[in-house]
This record gives C-alpha cells, structure tokens and sequence, in this order.
C-alpha cells in the first residue's frame, strides 16, 4: 500500500490501482489473525458471532474504509494528522480503562508520539507534507490498531467506541460516497474527487484554513469524549454531555453571528453617512 501511495504521491495512478494495494493489505492483516469477530447489538445487548466468511469480509471493509476516511479529510493542511491524534488519544483512554491487550496500547501511544512530534510541521502553514502515503498509513493503522484493542472484548459499549471516535471521518466518507453517486449517477462517481467535503463546506462559509481546521478538531475531540464518557458512565450521561455541547456552540454561534450582523450594519452605516458628507460637500462646492 505505501508503494503505490508513494507513486501516486509522485506521479499518479488510477484510483483503482491504489484501491487494489489496499485490498491487499487489508487481507494480508485478515489472514495473520487480526479480525472483527462478532457484532454488538447495544439496544438488544446481543451478541453476533460471525462465520470465518463474514469475519473476512468485514475486516477488509473496515481497514479500507477507514483508511480512505482519513485519506479523504486530508484537504487542509494539519487536517488528517490531527484529527488522527485526537482519535489515538481517545482509543488510548478507552484502551486503558477497558483492559485491551498491550499490544494494542503500546501501538496506539506510538502513533500518538509519532503525531506530537509531526504536527507541529503539518499545520497551516505547513513545512511538511503528508501526502496519500502518510493519510493512508494513519487510517490503516488507526483501523487495525482499533480491532486489536477490542478484539478479546465482548462488551458493546466497547466495540463501537472506535466508530463514535471515528465518526467524523466515516460520516464525511459515507456523504461523499453519497453525494458522488447522486450527482454522477453512476458508481464510477465514487471515484473522482470533489469539493463537497466538510473542510470544502466551512471554507466555502468563509473560514479561514485554521479555522475550518480548528472546528473539526473540536468536532473530533467532542465525539471522543462522548465515547470515553459512554464508557465509563453509560448512555445517559454521554448523551447529557453531548447535548451541552451543542448548546454551548449554538449559543456560540449566535453571538457571533450577533455581532458580526451589528458590526456589518454599522460599517453600513457610516458608509451611507460618507455618502452623504461627500455629496453635501460636492453641493456646497
């Protein structure tokens, strides 16, 4: 995978061909023993335990879905590594609290080195580049890191704490994929790229890079406190925290929004007071 990523990086490829590299890979961690082994159902509190066919095929869909999800969000500069750190910090705590196997923590605090020392590099403005080898390497750890600390858990809470982590990622993948096949009409659409992403969206709203940055960061950190939250303290309690949240922002929002809206009507004020000097002025004159 990170062969083909490097060419992209360097000359290009077809998307299909990189695609490929990660099917590849994700089989290649499915066969040595590292899977998705069964299915939480949290309403029912259910488990599902899945055939080696189902085992198979869901763990190459995660690995591959998480890895474009992080390789589709890096538009902005400090974007994917940044949210990546947020998610590595929050599996770590969960990790933590849950019990997972050492291996997993032990992977997981070194992405999260790794991220420290590299971000400072990768925010706007940017030194250094991260390219599809990077985003791609990021989300195809994050996505094997994530099975392997809940791999010997059972529990339900646990088992989609890694997709409330990531949800901000999948939620932009999952809308693109979407959006690509409503407007081209055709699934060959999923493959070309646009500017319908959600970094795309808040620049079009007139945030600057960092802020559009800053806000997602926000976004990413909310959820993985949610999820922290939810495990350490049920739905309820996570569900009150969430909901603060969005009150607190859409407060926020609106005094801000105030603000602006009075500072527009004041500099629209004294512009139709200018205009009304200067003509008295050309009168007098």
């Amino acid at each position: 995978m990170a062969i083909a990523c490097f060419i992209d990086d360097s000359k290009g490829i077809p998307p299909l061909c990189k695609l490929g590299a990660q099917i590849l890979a994700a089989v290649c961690v499915a066969l040595s023993g590292v899977h998705i082994g069964n299915i939480n159902i949290p309403i029912f509190d259910t488990v599902i335990r899945l055939n080696e066919t189902w085992t198979f095929i869901l763990t190459i869909g995660w690995i591959i879905g998480v890895t474009n999800a992080i390789n589709l969000i890096d538009g902005l500069d400090g974007l994917s590594s940044g949210v990546t750190l947020i998610a590595c910090l929050s599996l770590l705590i969960i990790f933590s609290l849950n019990g997972a196997p050492i291996i997993s923590i032990i992977l997981i605090t070194a992405l999260s080195g790794a991220l420290v020392g590299f971000l400072p590099y990768n925010f706007n403005p940017a030194r250094t580049f991260i390219g599809d080898t990077g985003s791609n390497f990021l989300g195809f750890s994050l996505a094997v890191i994530s099975i392997m600390g809940v791999a010997k858990t059972y529990t339900a809470i646990v088992i989609i704490a890694p997709i409330i982590v990531l949800a901000l990622p999948i939620f932009d993948t999952l809308f693109a994929i979407v959006r690509r096949i409503i407007k081209g009409k055709s699934f060959k659409a999923v493959l070309m790229p646009d500017k319908g992403h959600l970094h795309h969206r808040l620049i079009a709203k007139g945030y600057t890079q960092k802020q559009a940055v800053l806000i997602l960061y926000g976004v990413s950190a909310t959820l993985g406190m949610f999820a922290v939250i939810l495990l350490e303290s049920g739905w309820w309690k996570a569900i009150s925290f969430a909901l603060l949240v969005i009150a607190i922002v859409t407060l926020g929002y609106k005094e801000a929004f105030g603000i602006k809206k009075i500072e527009d009507m004041e500099i629209a004020t004294e512009t139709k007071e200018e205009k009304e000097k200067k003509e008295t002025d050309k009168g007098e004159k």
